[in-house]
């Protein structure tokens, strides 16, 4: 496979105002597709970009250029480099912390010290980003800030992902020989459910709380009837006893 030319959608767009190189030469020697140095060419693709010449950039010959405009056929050859340039490869090294996390490795170091004592030190060193020495300082509590380290889920701090600290926990249980059920199951949040004072946990405890079917009326005691003839044969006892003391 040929190398890619440096900066190839400039090189591209170059090659569109400044030969006549087919749209598939083009594409072939950028790397690109068909249709995208199509719409470079129409404008709809790499507006603003400012073309790159690959003849004083060392990438083509005038004439190689030549020869693809001669031959819609011909595949363009990139120049390979005088120089050889060796690619720095990047080495298994500590994890990078940005400057404003740096405060917080402590803390996070004493996280996975304590919920999960099955890492190595070597994948505590990759997930935070510290040194050896540093975790042996937490854990003994010799660390010159052992006073106010708190520990903080990593995860919580921005200093490492979910998707890497469970890849290391799983690593190193399989390394362990447990089964998978028996990891560490992963923290999440209280549901609201269960958090006394929310809604939720009122509402999902209702249910449990007894009712109490309402209490009927009591029926109205019936009020005795009263005739006429009662009443007057009631009232004259009374009358009569009056005119008496009269």
């Amino acid at each position: 496979m040929s190398r890619t030319p440096l900066m190839p959608k400039a090189t591209a767009v170059w090659l569109v105002e400044n030969t006549g190189l087919t749209f598939r030469q083009i594409a072939d020697f950028c790397h690109l597709h068909e249709l995208e140095v199509k719409g470079i060419a129409d404008g709809d693709v790499a507006a603003g970009i400012k073309g790159m010449d690959p003849i004083t950039g060392g990438q083509l010959t005038r004439e190689e250029i030549e020869k693809g405009e001669k031959d819609s056929d011909y595949r363009l050859k990139i120049l390979e480099s005088k120089v050889n340039i060796q690619v720095q490869k990047s080495t298994a090294g500590p994890r990078y912390t940005p400057v404003s996390r740096r405060g917080d490795r402590p803390d996070a170091i004493a996280w996975l010290l304590r919920y999960h004592p099955e890492l190595p030190d070597s994948a505590v060193m990759k997930l935070v980003g510290t040194t050896k020495s540093t975790i042996a300082s937490v854990r003994d509590r010799s660390h010159w800030n052992a006073a106010n380290i708190k520990p903080v889920d990593p995860v919580s701090l921005g200093i490492c992902s979910q998707l890497d600290l469970d890849f290391a926990v799983q690593k190193a249980a399989r390394k362990a020989g447990k089964p998978a059920n028996e990891t560490v199951p992963v923290r999440t949040l209280i549901p609201a459910a269960e958090v006394e004072g929310t809604a939720a946990h009122a509402a999902a405890h209702a249910e449990d709380e007894p009712t109490f079917a309402p209490s009927e009326p009591k029926p109205r005691e019936t009020e005795p009837s009263y005739d006429a003839d009662s009443v007057f044969a009631k009232l004259k006892p009374l009358k009569r006893g009056q005119q008496d003391e009269e």
